[in-house]
């Protein structure tokens, strides 16, 4: 769970996601990625940083370029959890605070007369 977290925060960010995009499309080194995205390469390296980190993304060094490439396996292991998550049954549990009162959060009022 705590890997999908860390993905989760790595993708939410736009440009993160926009790089993600254009590295599952192709192979592409710190400088590729700045154009395409008309960013500075410091940025791009910032944000790489963070995806390398979550493990979405691995670098090849290439003589004096390093080339990034979608680590594929653990974004398809991410989409398994996110839809056996979206598949848990909603059970019926009475709200906590209707224990100690008539009044609930969740719910509407429990009527006197019941």
């Amino acid at each position: 769970m705590a890997e999908l977290m860390s993905l989760m925060k790595a993708l939410a960010d736009k440009t993160r996601y926009s790089i993600v995009e254009l590295l599952l499309q192709h192979n592409y080194c710190v400088g590729a990625l700045a154009r395409h995205l008309d960013l500075s390469e410091s940025a791009v390296s910032q944000h790489l940083k963070i995806l390398r980190t979550a493990g979405i993304v691995k670098g090849e060094k290439r003589g004096y370029f390093t080339h990034y490439t979608v680590d594929r396996d653990l974004l398809r292991h991410a989409a398994e959890e996110l839809t056996a998550l979206s598949r848990l049954e909603k059970r019926e549990t009475p709200c906590s605070k209707s224990e100690k009162s008539r009044k609930t959060c969740c719910q509407k009022e429990v009527e006197e007369n019941v």
